[in-house]
């Protein structure tokens, strides 16, 4: 994202025996690899109050304390990761890009809990499992509409009946930004139902949660 000296994103250079994936993404693997190559940090996502202050607003909007098995795809280098394994009893992450998966993996080593993947999503969306939480963080955007309503429709359909979605994205423009957070927050809105529990919105992001059963924080503890 550009912002705060933060890396443009450059457009991809594919070739036709690349996934279809990367096809419908604004930059490719490969350019990921370069980018975390040269610094495994692109985004300051470890030194940036900015980014510390936005993960604890993710962590406070969970709606329960505890998960049973977690999901976040795009996990960069693993820094929200990192809080979301305190929550979860298993937590599975991936990424689009090899180098951010070998940071990921050194930021948890000492998460036993924790399986960590490269994988591009929706493609490679994980089918032999159920979530009760799935956070998806920093990555529609970078996804065609399509890929990004592909990307609701396996979410939802691995979500566990009692489980919750967590969506977060940067809402400034930078180069190769294929949609708005407004719209790719729509089309999760659209496809998850109108189950939304919790809505978050500044100038610099929106942060939505959807829960498959409709039931608030309050609701879920009996005091309403």
């Amino acid at each position: 994202m550009t912002r705060g000296g933060k890396p443009k994103r450059a457009s991809p250079s594919e070739d036709s025996r690349q996934r279809t994936i990367r096809t419908r993404m604004s930059t490719s693997r490969a350019y990921f690899d370069e980018l975390y190559r040269n610094n495994d940090d692109p985004w300051r996502y470890r030194t940036s109050g900015y980014e510390r202050r936005k993960r604890e607003l993710v962590l406070a909007s969970l709606p329960r304390e505890q998960y049973a098995s977690g999901f976040e795809p795009a996990c960069s280098n693993g820094e929200l990761s990192a809080l979301l394994a305190r929550r979860c009893a298993r937590l599975r992450i991936c990424d689009i890009s090899e180098e951010a998966v070998a940071s990921a993996r050194e930021r948890l080593a000492d998460a036993p809990h924790v399986t960590i993947e490269q994988r591009a999503v929706p493609d490679d969306w994980p089918a032999d499992e159920r979530f009760d939480l799935i956070v998806i963080s920093e990555l529609a955007y970078y996804l065609s509409p399509e890929s990004t309503a592909a990307l609701a429709q396996r979410a939802w359909a691995s979500l566990a009946d009692d489980g919750a979605v967590v969506a977060c994205h940067w809402r400034h423009p930078f180069e190769g930004k294929l949609q708005s957070a407004d719209d790719a927050h729509a089309t999760f809105h659209a496809i998850f139902g109108g189950t939304r529990v919790v809505r978050h919105e500044e100038a610099d992001f929106f942060l939505d949660v959807w829960s498959k059963d409709g039931r608030s924080v309050a609701e879920r503890e009996g005091i309403a």
